[in-house]
């Protein structure tokens, strides 16, 4: 297998120095123009290596077409183009670590930043590997730059090497996701696949068919608004209120911070107003869809108890889904999931499936119909300044990317 490992170095790197926050506050397509930056990039860089049909749709998707070698499944690849709001992005500035020793990593511009195997254990298996990492002021970007990466290797060398077999191959860079508007409805007419993979997993080896479901709070809190100085029995406070109902809420238990594997959470994301209104935003997240409906209750409840000590305040609990369980769909016909276990362990490969505490664009996919597991990329420590991956990992994933195209051929 060719080796990607110095392609994929400069391609993360040259794409993880573009600023492509999402926002979750706006509710432009895409969120925020920046990520055009990236949208433009890849759409001229697909034309460069010579895929076909390369475009951006009105929603803000590239999508590109590399043709046919031999009869087949068309077959999606995707990844994302926007990083997390919730920490900086700006300016970011990625570092390669070459042949990693194995002792405890330090950051140029953040002296009182460091991480090491005791704190994260995967770091370890990582001796030797170049491991690629921000400066210590930013978040990285390998989520999903990593499967960015990938896929375009991937891409270039298909292209390149057409003895190779494999089906129509259908490439999607989407934005957007970290807010949860990556899948427009109009996608899946226009990727046009069989089934689909989104690159956008962790450890190496992970292929995962099941996520989260998810749904969205939104609380209200309008109050009495008058002048403080003569406001005696007269002012309500939303502030107050609002504060009470995220105190209400669970804090030791039932929260991202106090729970793991298959235990859901919920988590108060947002906090923001004044003290005439405000509004709180909370995340509600859970494997199955009576534990995601009892816990929209919990909150409905709380906001309740709240509002009944003071009829003068207004307070409104909108629920919204936002994605649901892959593995509701995917469980019915697991022909994607079973291809790419079958070309891990050609690959040498120690394939695992574990549940994702989260959740990604092949959970929308899944459910309007386009079936998507999520493969490994090899990123760590996601939406934050000790984020890193090994190149070596994402060279795996590359050959499993072209390993699953030539498998599919093969029946």
């Amino acid at each position: 297998m060719t080796n990607f490992t110095d392609e994929l170095e400069t391609r993360l790197c040259r794409y993880a120095a573009i600023d492509s926050q999402s926002d979750i506050d706006s509710m432009s397509q895409p969120s925020t123009d920046i990520q055009f930056g990236m949208l433009n990039l890849l759409r001229d860089e697909l034309t460069e290596i010579g895929a076909e049909d390369v475009t951006i749709t009105e929603y803000g998707v590239v999508l590109a077409t590399i043709p046919a070698t031999a009869e087949g499944p068309t077959i999606g690849f995707l990844a994302h183009v926007d990083t997390a709001p919730q920490f900086n992005a700006t300016n970011v500035k990625p570092r390669v670590i070459k042949g990693y020793n194995g002792g405890t990593i330090t950051f140029p511009d953040n002296p009182d930043l460091s991480m090491s195997p005791d704190q994260f254990p995967y770091l370890a298996e990582k001796v030797g590997d170049d491991l690629i990492t921000a400066s210590g002021l930013t978040l990285l970007g390998a989520d999903d730059k990593a499967g960015v990466a990938i896929i375009m290797a991937a891409a270039r060398h298909m292209l390149e090497n057409k003895d190779i077999p494999h089906g129509k191959i259908r490439v999607a860079f989407t934005p957007d996701e970290e807010v949860g508007r990556g899948v427009d409805p109009r996608l899946p007419d226009e990727l046009g696949v069989d089934w689909a993979y989104t690159f956008d997993g962790g450890r190496l080896g992970e292929i995962e068919f099941e996520t989260f479901s998810a749904d969205g709070a939104e609380i209200k809190v309008t109050g009495v608004s008058i002048h403080p100085g003569f406001s005696k029995d007269k002012l309500v406070n939303a502030t107050h209120f609002a504060s009470k109902i995220v105190q209400t809420l669970p804090q030791w238990a039932m929260t991202p911070e106090t729970t793991s594997g298959r235990e859901g959470f919920v988590h108060v994301v947002d906090m923001n107003g004044g003290s005439s209104e405000m509004t709180v935003r909370v995340i509600i997240r859970d494997f199955e869809l009576d534990g995601l409906d009892a816990k929209g209750q919990m909150i409905r409840d709380v906001c309740n108890a709240v509002a009944a000590t003071e009829p003068r305040a207004k307070i409104t609990c909108e629920i919204s889904p936002q994605y649901r369980n892959m593995r509701y769909w995917l469980e019915k016909d697991m022909t994607p999931v079973n291809l790419a276990t079958e070309a891990a362990k050609e690959l040498g490969l120690n394939p695992k499936s574990v549940p994702i505490r989260g959740g990604t664009d092949g959970s929308r996919l899944t459910e309007m119909g386009v079936p998507c597991p999520n493969l490994f990329t090899g990123m760590q420590n996601i939406h934050g300044p000790l984020e890193w991956v090994s190149v070596q990992d994402m060279a795996r994933a590359t050959e499993l990317c072209l390993t699953i195209a030539q498998r599919a051929v093969k029946g």
